[in-house]
């Protein structure tokens, strides 16, 4: 039996679609499962125990490629993945992203039956040959993804597993990382991702860097913060608004060597981004600001998390600009602080 599971990015959501994975390998031992993903979240599943193979889309790149004139090469590579999808014809192909650039490839795959959620938006389901009722969306993503998958008639059950493949080699990479800032082995750390693509989603610096400080002087344990290489700029301005010392590894991280540092953390302080999902998926503990998304829909899933956010009137708003941000800026640092405390005093 062979399986295609399309769930091109971003990676909060890839990581949420890890559990269905799990599922389809324990309903369907035996199946071929290919993942049909976007370069961006892609090392996340490579090497997973229950996937057979990655396919790779270079949307983004292909995109860029053609605005700078590289027809020729970006034609060839967009033929021959195109080729890479259509070489096999599977059982089942499942649309879990839900959105016109994953319905077209749906459209071009050879499968017997497509499934995916009916009514979403950019009219996906219009390539699908099986249309599944839609699902309340106040429900956690993770929940959403699973319900598609019984709804198709694969037997699941109420086990949440992520199963990120990291290895030894990350958590080497992860100790190399932190020695170079003068970091001892066996100290304790608590990391925080300060970054995210919406503005909206964004707390102060001043008060990340107020909150690092005051993490420093109370509970005397080393702060690492953590993001892109486009997010160093940013990273940088908040270690140089502290007044204690913080370790920067923005930029010096791939994804396998971020969820390795995340599962050895005490907790992780974010935004509501991918890395989140992570470190929530690797079973640390997440302190997560939240403005303008819904916590309930796309908040660290499972048990130990905090969610620290304002609840004013007009959040969730799921806004990526405004002129107000009024349900980042109102979050206190202090009230931060009390989260990790807790933590602290109960790990």
């Amino acid at each position: 039996m062979n399986i295609l599971i399309v769930k091109l990015s971003a990676l909060g959501d890839v990581v949420h679609t890890l559990p269905a994975l799990n599922m389809l390998r324990k309903a369907y031992p035996h199946a071929h499962i290919s993942w049909l993903v976007e370069e961006e979240a892609a090392d996340i599943i490579r090497n997973h125990p229950a996937l057979g193979k990655v396919i790779v889309s270079k949307r983004k790149k292909w995109i860029r490629n053609l605005r700078n004139g590289e027809w020729l090469s970006t034609i060839k590579d967009i033929v021959a993945f195109v080729r890479t999808l259509r070489n096999t014809r599977y059982d089942m192909v499942i649309d879990l992203q839900g959105r016109f650039k994953s319905g077209v490839l749906v459209a071009l795959c050879k499968g017997d039956r497509k499934i995916g959620y009916d009514k979403t938006r950019e009219e996906s389901y219009r390539f699908l040959t099986e249309r599944i009722p839609s699902f309340d969306l106040d429900q956690h993503a993770i929940l959403r993804y699973l319900n598609l998958l019984k709804a198709s008639g694969v037997a699941t059950t109420n086990e949440i597993t992520f199963g990120i493949p990291v290895r030894d080699k990350e958590r080497q990479d992860v100790y190399l990382l932190l020695k170079q800032h003068q970091w001892n082995k066996g100290d304790r750390f608590i990391a925080i991702n300060p970054m995210a693509k919406w503005d909206t989603k964004l707390w102060v610096p001043q008060k990340f860097a107020e909150l690092a400080d005051q993490i420093v002087k109370k509970h005397k344990i080393t702060v690492v913060f953590t993001g892109s290489q486009t997010d160093r700029k940013a990273v940088q301005e908040i270690t140089s608004l502290m007044q204690e010392q913080g370790i920067d590894l923005s930029g010096k991280t791939d994804l396998l060597t971020l969820a390795a540092l995340y599962e050895k953390t005490v907790c992780l302080i974010s935004t509501d981004t991918g890395p989140m999902h992570m470190a929530a998926a690797m079973g640390t503990p997440v302190i997560a600001l939240f403005g303008p998304t819904a916590p309930w829909r796309t908040g660290p899933f499972g048990n130990g998390h905090t969610i620290i956010r304002t609840g004013i009137p007009c959040s969730p708003c799921f806004k990526r600009k405004c002129a107000q941000l009024d349900c980042m800026k109102e979050i206190e640092a202090e009230k931060v602080l009390n989260a990790v405390s807790k933590i602290i005093s109960t790990g």
